[in-house]
C-alpha cells in the first residue's frame, strides 16, 4: 500500500511540474506579443497569414506551384484554384450579396530577428550577418543609360484588390481578375512609371501567366522572363510582384497598413529565397539586394515594409543575381492603397539602383 502511495504521489508531482512549465511559457509568450505591441502577434495562432509573418492558421489550404529548374515548391495562398477553373469576373458597378466579414487594418512589424528600424523572418538555418550584408555593394551595377534594365513581372496577374474602403468583405467577392486595373498589375504599371520618370530603364510585362490555368503559372513566367532578357539583354533586375492575404478563422480579413505623407498605403513584404543544394547559385546576391532596399524602404517611409520574408524557396528568383518577390498589400487592401506603394517602392528601388 505505502510502494502504491509513493507512485502515486511521484506521478501527481511530475504531472504538476509540467503543467508548470507549460503555464510558464505560455505566460513568457504573452508578455513577448505584448512587448511587441503587435496585433498580430497576438493573433499569430488565429490568423492564416499566407507567405507572412505568422504561423499560419487551420483554415488556409496550401497548393503547390512550381519553379523550374527546381523541385516544386510549395506556397501558400488567399485561394486556391484548379488547374481548370476559370478566374470568376464580377462587374464592379453589380452588388454584392450573402455574408460580410469585416475587415480589420493591422501593422505587422514582428520577425523573429531585428536590426536598427526593420524586422527579418528567418526560417532558414542560416545565420545572417546583417551588418554584411548591409555594407556589400550590390551584385549589379546598372549602366547610365536608356535602355531596359529593370523588369516588373507577375506570376499571378489575377490578383486584385479591393476597389472600396468600407470596412467590409463580401462574402461572394473573388479576389481574382483578368482587368489589370484592379490589381497587381496597376500596381506593376505605377512602379514602372516612377522608375521611368527617375530615369531608369523599365518594362512592365502583364502576362496571364495564372490564367485561365493556375498550375504552372512560375513556369510560364519563367518563360516570359527569359524572352525579356533574350530581347533585352541589359536587364539586370527582375522583380515578380504579388499580393499577399490574411484571413482569421472567422472569416474576418487583415489588412496591413501604414502611414505616408498624410495618407494611408499598404505594407509590402520583400522575400529573398535560400538554397544550397544546386541550382540556386543567386541567393545570396539576391539576399544584399533584398535586404538593402528593406533598409531603405524603411529610411525613407516608416513601417512600410513587413519583415523581411527569408525562406527555403526558389520562385524564379533563380534567373539571375537582381531577382526579388515583392508583396503589396493583401487582398483586403484597396487599389488606390497598393499603387501609393508601388510609388514609394520605385522612389526606393530608384534611390537604391543609383547608388
Amino acid at each position: 500500500m505505502k510502494k502504491r502511495y509513493w507512485k502515486m504521489t511521484v506521478t501527481a508531482a511530475a504531472l504538476a511540474l509540467v503543467m508548470a512549465v507549460c503555464l510558464s511559457m505560455v505566460a513568457y509568450r504573452m508578455r513577448s506579443c505584448m512587448a511587441l505591441g503587435d496585433e498580430a502577434a497576438l493573433l499569430s495562432g488565429k490568423l492564416s497569414f499566407v507567405n507572412g509573418d505568422m504561423s499560419a492558421g487551420s483554415s488556409t489550404v496550401a497548393t503547390a506551384d512550381e519553379a523550374p529548374t527546381q523541385p516544386p515548391q510549395v506556397r501558400p495562398l488567399a485561394e486556391t484554384p484548379t488547374d481548370t477553373e476559370q478566374v470568376k469576373e464580377k462587374p464592379q458597378d453589380t452588388p454584392h450579396s450573402g455574408t460580410t466579414y469585416p475587415v480589420k487594418e493591422i501593422k505587422v512589424s514582428n520577425g523573429n530577428m531585428s536590426y536598427d528600424n526593420f524586422t527579418i523572418r528567418n526560417t532558414t538555418d542560416y545565420d545572417l550577418d546583417v551588418e554584411s550584408l548591409l555594407s556589400s555593394e550590390l551584385p549589379f551595377a546598372l549602366e547610365d543609360n536608356h535602355e531596359v534594365q529593370v523588369l516588373i513581372y507577375h506570376t499571378h496577374t489575377c490578383e486584385r484588390y479591393l476597389t472600396e474602403d468600407n470596412g467590409e468583405y463580401y462574402e461572394d467577392y473573388y479576389p481574382r481578375s483578368t482587368d489589370g486595373d484592379l490589381g497587381v498589375v496597376a500596381v506593376g504599371e505605377r512602379l514602372v512609371e516612377t522608375l521611368k520618370k527617375n530615369g531608369i530603364g523599365a518594362v512592365h510585362d502583364t502576362t496571364l501567366h495564372d490564367y485561365p490555368s493556375y498550375e504552372g503559372s512560375y513556369a510560364r513566367s519563367w518563360e516570359t522572363i527569359s524572352a525579356y532578357k533574350e530581347k533585352y539583354p541589359s536587364i539586370k533586375v527582375t522583380i515578380d510582384l504579388h499580393r499577399d492575404a490574411m484571413t482569421a478563422d472567422d472569416g474576418t480579413k487583415y489588412k496591413p497598413t501604414f502611414e505616408a505623407d498624410g495618407g494611408k498605403a499598404a505594407q509590402i513584404m520583400i522575400m529573398a529565397g535560400y538554397g544550397i543544394d544546386g541550382g540556386f547559385d543567386f541567393w545570396h546576391d539576391n539576399l544584399i539586394f533584398a535586404m538593402q532596399l528593406q533598409k531603405l524602404c524603411e529610411d525613407k517611409y516608416p513601417g512600410m515594409t513587413r519583415p523581411l520574408n527569408f525562406g527555403e524557396y526558389t520562385y524564379n528568383m533563380n534567373f539571375n543575381n537582381g531577382s526579388l518577390l515583392i508583396e503589396v498589400g493583401t487582398d483586403a487592401n484597396t487599389v488606390e492603397e497598393a499603387c501609393r506603394s508601388g510609388d514609394y517602392l520605385a522612389q526606393a528601388l530608384s534611390e537604391l539602383l543609383k547608388r
